[in-house]
């Protein structure tokens, strides 16, 4: 492999792949009609329109109101109107005076966001499962409103340039854009990170990433669901809608190690697998991924994830240099010949990011976390390619992709992109078959 050859062709779109395709005269066509509509912070209320109802959509809107004291949750959208329900209550309970969800705008469907949108809302929460991710950010900017997105921001290449599209447009918009990578929020990973970067460790000589752990939760199959509901509600399992445990969870430690480097891998090899979560109710995503990640300079990151009952666990990233090494997540730099100092974490990252987006917001300061949430995100996309292919993948070759993993409508009477085979169970990649792009 010529990496020193390719990593020097890739400098130019690693700076350019963000940019966008939208014209100066476009911009500023729109950027007067829009930033009239977006919150002016300091004064007055700050209206929140929730989509995406699960559990960890419910605890980003208390967290943003606990940030912002003029915050109120005014509109919320959710495929299903149990989950909107339950996520509705369970904020009043922590915010009693400051939930204002009248029927006429709680919305329910595939389409809910859309009608979050034209409401009067200035800022959405995106925490639906992030297949859906790309279209949901195009029209949050389309319609001037500030974003906090969960991550990942998207599950295949086609909605990474999506989203990194439309972030330069909410750049030129004047839009704070807010992802959900929350360690870098963390007292702790800032200042062991700080001090990488002005060389406490020396020059990095490699990397290691984890995620490894017994796994999350399943949705157990109900005899009324449709395939497309069924997926819908177990949607940790379908690479359409999460992306592979690689892309949905290990984006943290990915978005860790990359942040220390200051850049992302140029070229990834890997191999992975499904073993033990092997049944119809896991889909079609792999239970373990091991890849080789490999940087501009020739530096190699190292990463181990899988989610198996039993096993060794582990998350975060360390990054070794010529002069010690340094616990990212955990927050320990370790410098030879002195004793190991460890950070106060400070305020956790789930709150730390709303405190710190809000705090831009009532400055009137620029806010964008956009660029960094599709950097890391396009990390994670490049490992599950290596894995489920067998191949070298570049990220220049991976970044021309045109693999939707999407169905070719989102509606319930839609056919899911996947379905099971006669014995129940979905097909899942086999390395040396399966095409990387």
């Amino acid at each position: 492999m010529e990496t020193q050859d390719r990593s020097r062709a890739g400098r130019v779109s690693r700076r350019q792949f963000l940019r966008s395709s939208v014209t100066a005269a476009s911009v500023t066509a729109l950027t007067a009609a829009l930033q009239a509509r977006a919150y002016a912070g300091g004064t007055g209320a700050m209206r929140i329109g929730l989509i995406g109802c699960g559990g960890r959509g419910a605890g980003a809107a208390v967290q943003a109101l606990n940030a912002c004291p003029r915050a109120r949750l005014t509109a919320m959208a959710d495929a299903f109107e149990d989950r909107l329900n339950r996520s509705r209550q369970g904020v009043s309970e922590a915010h009693p005076d400051r939930v204002d969800v009248p029927a006429e705008r709680r919305f329910v469907g595939m389409d809910g966001y859309a009608r979050v949108m034209d409401s009067d809302v200035d800022l959405v929460i995106l925490a639906t499962p992030p297949g859906f991710r790309p279209q949901q950010f195009e029209a949050a900017v389309a319609a001037g409103k500030h974003v906090f997105m969960e991550k990942p921001v998207a599950v295949d290449v086609p909605g990474i340039r999506k989203v990194a599209a439309a972030n330069e447009r909410a750049k030129a918009r004047g839009l704070a854009v807010a992802v959900g990578l929350n360690i870098r929020h963390q007292n702790n990973a800032r200042e062991v990170i700080a001090r990488v970067h002005d060389g406490a460790i020396g020059r990095i000589t490699f990397l290691r990433a984890y995620g490894t752990n017994a796994g999350v939760w399943v949705h157990r199959r109900q005899s009324a669901e449709s395939e497309m509901e069924y997926q819908m509600r177990n949607w940790y399992y379908f690479n359409w809608l999460c992306g592979d445990l690689i892309v949905e969870q290990t984006v943290h430690a990915l978005d860790l190690v990359d942040w220390a480097k200051g850049d992302h891998p140029v070229e990834a090899q890997g191999m992975g697998g499904r073993q033990v979560r092997v049944g119809p109710d896991y889909g079609e995503i792999y239970d373990h991924h091991a890849v080789e990640y490999t940087y501009g300079d020739g530096t190699k990151m190292f990463l181990f994830c899988g989610h198996i009952p039993n096993c060794w666990s582990s998350f975060g990233g360390i990054a070794h240099g010529t002069k010690g090494q340094a616990d990212l997540g955990g927050g320990v730099l370790t410098v030879q010949g002195e004793k190991p100092v460890r950070f106060d974490p400070g305020v956790a990252g789930h709150q730390a990011e709303h405190d710190h987006l809000f705090a831009a917001l009532d400055a009137g300061k620029a806010y964008n976390e956009g660029d960094y949430g599709v950097s890391s995100t396009m990390t994670a996309i490049l490992g599950r390619m290596a894995t489920y292919s067998g191949q070298i993948v570049t990220w220049d070759d991976a970044m021309k992709s045109e693999t939707d993993l999407g169905p070719d409508r989102y509606h319930w009477d839609a056919a899911p992109p996947v379905t099971p085979g006669p014995d129940g169970l979905y097909a899942c990649a086999m390395p040396g078959r399966t095409k990387p792009y």
